[in-house]
């Protein structure tokens, strides 16, 4: 099948051609546009019957593409995100947010599961545990001029077996933090050059994981939660000379912060946070100081902690810590609220882009599929923002949902128009009259009849 793509988003598109055979990358091209169009399920044969082709006799060379061909999730994501920092962070420090989420997954062929938490089922009150698969996502944290608001933009992510599937195999089971870590670093050899910042809930405040991030030769900004118990220090006195035995790791120890946070003689400064959760402007009231952060048989971590809170009494007051001891306290909090956007992101790619739909069993297929979904997040995010200059923004809304914005619904609903418009109509001037060729009108009276 042949697509006829004006050069502008082809040009943004064909940068993915170089992963792919030319043989595969027609294939892949069909599959990626195909899950963008299509509203139902995103399997193979939803994406052939919503691009026309549902009686390719060679079916069978779509499903290739995610279970055989050859190519490269990790350059794919590399290519993914030098298109968002170039778009979207050409100078700025870099600030991106890691978490993980669960897949919802049964059946024995499925090998990789595991039970887990469900983090969208549970509540303080009440475990869910779930059979699934656990992602970890790394996506950039940035401002979409045309949506004035930070959205988590996907680039990265990997699959993070379960215990039980590592002891069947009897190999070395890695923990989130593990991962966290090796994801960090490759993006850091992707961009040796730009100032990066990572963050993080409390899952990733290990020693460890801040420790060998932040000493790198080229260091990774961590900001994530910090337990108001931890164990803070002055920096280790300078060693004199002729003194015997092992350096000092550590200086006095200093009160821990949940003492510092009822302290009638803790200075409290007020600030204005802009984006509080989504939610505008929120006023909190905070406090800041350096130390080192020390657990026995532990790296030591110097690290920048800042108490928050609430003068309104709505949230207990809650400690976060960033590895970059130069930056501002209410930076720090500005960015660490940005964290939140990742989960906005995992339900709006539920609701939207079909996460969870998709029925591949193959290994290969299923290591690939759910990564490309999250990607597609951002690629039709990126083909959004090239549109919005050439055409007029439909922000959807009703009688009891308003909205002046686009949302990615909004944005995922410009770029369909687009593709059903620029490759299948056959007028040229707005005034005359739209043409649509049977075929064409037969296929979208097929996706509404059956879109349930």
């Amino acid at each position: 099948m042949s697509l006829n793509l004006p050069a502008g988003i082809a040009s943004i598109i064909q940068l993915f051609s170089r992963l792919f055979s030319t043989r595969v990358w027609k294939q892949a091209e069909v599959l990626m546009i195909g899950a963008i169009l299509t509203t139902r399920k995103r399997t193979v044969s939803s994406i052939l019957e919503v691009m026309g082709i549902a009686h390719e006799k060679n079916f069978q060379n779509y499903h290739r593409v995610l279970s055989r061909a050859v190519w490269s999730n990790l350059e794919a994501s590399r290519i993914l995100l030098m298109i968002l920092v170039s778009i979207f962070v050409p100078s700025e420090p870099i600030i991106m947010g890691i978490d993980d989420t669960i897949e919802r997954r049964k059946g024995k062929n499925i090998k990789a599961k595991g039970i887990y938490r469900d983090p969208v089922r549970s509540s303080h009150s009440q475990f869910v545990k779930v059979s699934g698969l656990r992602w970890l996502a790394v996506m950039l944290l940035v401002e979409i001029p045309w949506a004035q608001r930070v959205w988590a933009l996907p680039f990265f992510t990997a699959l993070a077996p379960s215990e039980r599937y590592n002891q069947q195999l009897k190999r070395r089971h890695k923990s989130l933090t593990d991962w966290g870590r090796q994801m960090m670093l490759q993006i850091r050899r992707w961009l040796p050059n730009r100032e990066l910042v990572m963050v993080a809930d409390s899952s990733f405040a290990a020693l460890e994981l801040l420790f060998r991030v932040s000493q790198h030769k080229l260091p990774i900004h961590m900001i994530t939660r910090l337990r108001l118990d931890a164990a803070l220090y002055q920096p280790a006195p300078n060693r004199q000379s002729g003194t015997m035995g092992r350096p000092a790791l550590k200086g006095r120890r200093l009160p821990n912060l949940e003492h510092i946070s009822v302290d009638p003689n803790t200075h409290w400064q007020t600030v204005i946070v802009n984006n509080w959760y989504g939610q505008g402007k929120r006023e909190v009231e905070i406090c800041s100081d350096t130390a080192v952060w020390y657990h026995t048989a532990k790296p030591v971590v110097p690290i920048r902690w800042v108490l928050i809170r609430d003068p309104k009494g709505k949230f207990e007051t809650q400690a976060i810590l960033s590895t970059g001891l130069f930056y501002s306290p209410i930076q720090i909090l500005e960015w660490f609220v940005r964290r939140w956007q990742v989960e906005v992101t995992f339900e709006e790619v539920r609701a939207h882009l079909g996460v969870e739909t998709q029925r591949q069993w193959s290994d290969k297929a299923i290591a690939r599929t759910t990564p490309l979904l999250l990607g597609l997040f951002s690629l039709v995010t990126v083909l959004a923002h090239h549109l919005q200059n050439d055409f007029q923004w439909q922000v959807r809304q009703t009688s009891w949902y308003s909205k002046h914005l686009p949302s990615f619904s909004d944005a995922l609903a410009l770029v369909r128009r687009f593709f059903w418009a620029s490759t299948f109509s056959m007028s040229h001037e707005s005034f005359e009259m739209v043409k649509v060729p049977r075929p064409l009108f037969e296929r979208l009276r097929d996706i509404a009849v059956y879109a349930a």
